[in-house]
């Protein structure tokens, strides 16, 4: 046993975290070249069929006109999501890869842990969209909403404010906070590939519980904005791995919260 711990944590230094360091970093890296492409409007929430290849496909594609969007958004924020939330979540693969480092599916269990938990932000994401997209159809059919949308910026600048003072926000980033002892809670070593699917959606879970109200944020302050995607994977980051980063969030609270108040005084 001594023996193969050293080998383990060699090999975790060696080749997991630059691996891991690579993904983030391409996330981040296409998230950039594709905010300066012709086609950077996709990460926004403006028309995407109105005009080049999605108009194209929105004719060609049964339903296009609400599949092509859909998945281009989808598309969108699962990079956006892997660029962001990766980081946050090294402690959870960290323990799951040295729990699994001597199984010969080692790499798939790891890849279906990563899957499980992005297809629960991309679900969430999914229907923050469809939110957003009714938001928006509202204000295109009520001129006088339009003219005060800034309310509802200031609306979700204050339910992210006050969502840091809440029990479950803590409750959740105490299980995000001790990913050791939530692998071993839930996996029990013998698991086939499918737990550990269902190991990344339950740990996923917890991550939206946490910080589902922050990266409600992207869609006040423009999901195509990467200075403040950077600020928000940053803030989260830190909340989750840091010895300190479950004070941040009483501040956090009290900054938003400013935020909002400012946003309303400042429109009155």
């Amino acid at each position: 046993m001594s023996a193969v711990l050293p080998r383990s944590a060699v090999r975790h230094r060696r080749v997991f975290v630059p691996v891991l360091v690579a993904l983030v970093t391409l996330a981040w890296v296409a998230l950039w070249a594709w905010a300066r492409s012709p086609y950077g409007r996709y990460l926004e929430h403006g028309d995407w069929t109105a005009s080049g290849p999605a108009a194209f496909l929105c004719q060609v594609v049964p339903a296009g006109d609400v599949v092509v969007p859909a998945v281009l958004y989808a598309a969108a924020w699962i990079l956006m999501t892997a660029a962001m939330m990766l980081p946050t979540t090294l402690p959870l693969f960290n323990a799951f890869d040295r729990l699994t480092a001597g199984r010969p599916d080692h790499a798939r269990l790891l890849a279906l842990l990563g899957l499980g938990y992005m297809a629960v932000w991309g679900a969430f994401g999914l229907l923050a969209h469809g939110l957003h997209s009714a938001v928006l159809a509202l204000l295109a059919s009520a001129p006088t909403l339009a003219w005060h949308g800034w309310v509802l910026g200031a609306a979700t600048i204050a339910l992210a404010g006050a969502f840091q003072f809440s029990r479950l926000k803590h409750q959740c980033l105490e299980k995000c906070r001790t990913p050791l002892s939530f692998v071993i809670e839930h996996w029990r070593g013998h698991g086939k590939a499918r737990h550990a699917f269902a190991l990344g959606t339950h740990h996923g879970l917890f991550c939206v519980g946490c910080c589902w109200a922050l990266m409600l944020l992207m869609f006040a302050l423009g999901t195509g904005s990467l200075g403040w995607m950077l600020l928000l994977a940053a803030v989260m980051a830190l909340e989750k791995n840091v010895s300190w980063g479950r004070r941040l969030s009483a501040p956090l609270g009290f900054a938003l919260l400013g935020w909002a108040v400012y946003v309303v005084a400042s429109h009155v």
